[in-house]
């Protein structure tokens, strides 16, 4: 299992920093990557953590497990609205562009931290629970190297900068995903955790990648990733199951 760990780890660090690079090479198709991987985190969610949950937490009721997946939507948007409101801030008091696009990269090395403990959760679960998460994390781990950079190249920070801060967003799944060496739950309270990350790949998915994906290019080759990436992680449950 640490071979495993180990390996995924370095593949999560290695997908965030080439994403990071993709965006300082190729902005302007930075946003079908993004849309690719909002399909991927949402089909994960819908077609492998949610089953998953209800399988493995049998012990609650499908309302028990929905509940949890909607405090999962929920605790993540309150992380999401934290870093937003201090970015509002900043934008209105301080214009300092510099440090707006730090509380932004912050915000993502937060998530990809939580990534990584749900890759870490879902190995405890099984092998092809956790290979089908990590291909998703993978997805969106390339997408959050793109948001990095891009968030400190438009907050008016330099290259060195850039790249300093994708070095932090590159290590924190791997910090994610070892940490869930240190503790294990049963199986009944795995459902429940598995059901809370569904929520939070729900919300990443729906309420920030897609309209991120959107937000500069609302092409119908965007519209198209995203649906792809759904369709990729349906097809690769289908096979691995």
């Amino acid at each position: 299992m640490f071979i495993t760990l180990l390996v995924v780890s370095v593949s999560a660090a290695l997908s965030t920093f080439l994403g990071g690079l993709f965006a300082l090479r190729f902005k302007d198709r930075a946003h079908l990557i993004v849309g690719f991987s909002a399909g991927t985190v949402v089909g994960v969610a819908f077609f492998d953590l949610l089953p998953e949950a209800l399988e493995i937490g049998g012990m609650y009721n499908t309302g028990s497990i929905l509940s949890m997946a909607a405090l999962g939507f929920i605790v993540y948007l309150l992380i999401d609205r934290f870093f937003h409101t201090h970015r509002d801030a900043e934008d209105h008091h301080d214009h300092e562009h510099t440090h707006r696009g730090v509380v932004r990269a912050t915000s993502l090395s937060v998530h990809s931290f939580l990534d990584g403990i749900g890759i870490g959760l879902a190995f405890q679960v099984s092998s092809a629970l956790g290979i089908v998460v990590t291909i998703a994390v993978l997805a969106h781990d390339f997408s959050d190297g793109i948001n990095t950079v891009s968030a400190i190249v438009k907050g008016g920070g330099d290259r060195k900068r850039a790249l300093k801060w994708l070095l932090v967003d590159s290590i924190a799944p791997v910090l994610g995903i070892f940490s869930t060496l240190f503790f294990s739950v049963s199986d009944a309270s795995l459902g429940l955790i598995l059901s809370v990350f569904a929520g939070f790949f729900l919300y990443l998915g729906a309420s920030d990648l897609v309209p991120e994906s959107y937000h500069a290019h609302p092409t119908k080759w965007t519209t198209f990733a995203t649906i792809l990436g759904v369709v990729f992680i349906y097809l690769l449950i289908g096979f691995a199951g």
